[in-house]
């Protein structure tokens, strides 16, 4: 397929960039070690991870009855909710409320949601501006890059690379490497648009059902204004996003944070429940919940592949796989990169369209020792695999792998190894041969020693020392 091409010759781009294989295993390491600070007792883990399943997989077996409430206590806060079945219709809601403010530009925090449906594209198209106010974002916005991770977006580029940015954007400011000053430089610029925004965008990562309350978690502060300072803040989440309790948000917090980042908790952690009430000094004076399916529902209808939705989005899947930390996010080519990515996208958009994402991992389980949340993510990538080579499965564009000559290269197989007999004579005769066998069977061999066919079997060797038993 034209897809499987482009996905193999993104991922060579990406092995042959040595600068980039750096920068990422660098980032990986350091993040690996910070999580691995706070879970070192593999019990606590245990016991935590266990915890947080527990409260996603509860959410999720009632998740339309949790949806209703959510709707119903967000209203009753004040909180206008919109219901989105797709992208289209996410991006059509969002661009009808900011024209009915009347403005033509917005700020915006981190939301991979929003990335997800290509919020910013669909706004700039309809001319409204949209400018990033998470640093990472706001990085890869000036340099027209995307995200290659879902916590850390611009984890692909170098301290030296963001320092040469900031040096060809603002030449009024002094040239510097130094973290710190880098951070300095784009608040700086940042400032003047928190204070003019009538709109500001941000994602959410908990919605709680009980109180109506939208949790933000994040460390710069930008997402704060973004959802204080306007007097209109759009909220955009996936479906799955809801739990039940207030409760259960301080456990899940707790994983998410020490997954991601390799803190205790974040520097800033917003509750949102209404709109500015009177009295209040600060915040929006009309909050909107754009709550997005985009193909969760359909995730949700197959009990095989439900977990998907329990993630938190925290990355730690992305950071201790061995295949994403050699080629990066953006060979995925899709909005979920890594493990969860293979799991997500190939539901979402089809077997057909990314199915070949799926080859992209070595099965160690990594993933699935370090999710917070138990998300079997190795056991689904394998039954994903299975449905797209098994026409009639129930994720869409399954059977789209399948090719007739390797369905009738396992059906030899099995033919051959399903009868001892039939296995030792096709065996001595492949012996016989081999001087005639072929050196290569691509794409399989372009990766792999092919086997040697030994001259005499082990069973023969040892029936020549009078060790083995004829049969």
């Amino acid at each position: 397929m034209v897809r499987e091409a482009v996905f193999s010759i993104r991922v060579e781009e990406a092995l042959d960039n040595a600068r980039l294989r750096e920068n990422f295993r660098g980032a990986m390491d350091e993040l690996i070690r910070k999580r691995l600070d706070h879970f070192r007792d593999e019990r606590l883990f245990r016991r935590l991870s266990g915890e947080g399943a527990a409260i996603r997989a509860r959410a999720l077996a009632t998740l339309p009855d949790l949806l209703e409430r959510l709707e119903m206590r967000l209203k009753q806060n004040g909180i206008e909710v919109h219901w989105a079945e797709d992208a289209a219709e996410a991006n059509e809601i969002v661009l009808a409320i900011i024209r009915g403010q009347g403005c033509d530009s917005v700020i915006k925090g981190k939301s991979m949601v929003t990335e997800e449906i290509g919020l910013n594209d669909f706004l700039e198209s309809r001319n409204i501006d949209v400018l990033e106010t998470d640093l990472g974002e706001y990085i890869l916005q000036l340099l027209g890059d995307r995200p290659s991770h879902i916590v850390m977006p611009a984890i692909h580029r170098s301290r030296q690379e963001i320092a040469e940015l900031f040096a060809r954007r603002f030449p009024q400011i002094p040239y510097s490497e130094d973290v710190d000053e880098l951070t300095a430089t784009a608040r700086n610029v940042l400032r003047e648009a928190f204070r003019r925004a009538k709109v500001g965008i941000s994602g959410v990562n908990f919605a709680v059902a009980e109180t109506g309350t939208l949790c933000l978690v994040e460390n710069e502060g930008n997402g704060r204004m973004c959802t204080t300072l306007p007097d209109v803040h759009i909220a955009v989440t996936g479906i799955e996003k809801v739990v039940e309790k207030l409760a259960d948000v301080p456990p899940l917090l707790g994983l998410l944070t020490r997954s991601a980042t390799g803190q205790p908790i974040t520097t800033y952690f917003n509750m949102i429940s209404s709109p500015r009430r009177p009295g209040e000094k600060d915040g929006p004076r009309a909050v909107h919940l754009v709550l997005v399916d985009n193909g969760r529902s359909a995730m949700f209808a197959r009990p095989d592949f439900q977990a998907t939705l329990r993630c938190i989005r925290c990355g730690a899947c992305m950071n201790h796989c061995p295949v994403y930390t050699r080629i990066g996010g953006h060979a995925y080519g899709t909005t979920y990169p890594g493990p969860i990515g293979m799991i997500f996208a190939p539901q979402q958009e089809g077997l057909d369209r990314r199915g070949e994402m799926l080859s992209a991992s070595t099965l160690c389980n990594a993933c699935t020792e370090v999710c917070p949340v138990r998300i079997p993510i190795a056991d689904l990538i394998n039954r994903l695999r299975h449905e797209r080579v098994s026409p009639g499965g129930s994720v869409p564009g399954a059977g789209s792998g399948r090719r007739w000559k390797e369905a009738l290269l396992w059906r030899l197989w099995r033919w051959v190894y399903a009868n001892p007999a039939r296995y030792r004579r096709i065996l001595r005769l492949l012996a016989k041969h081999r001087e005639r066998l072929p050196q290569s069977l691509r794409p399989w061999s372009d990766a792999r020693a092919l086997p040697e066919v030994a001259e005499k079997s082990l069973h023969q060797r040892l029936l020549e020392k009078g060790e083995g038993k004829r049969q």
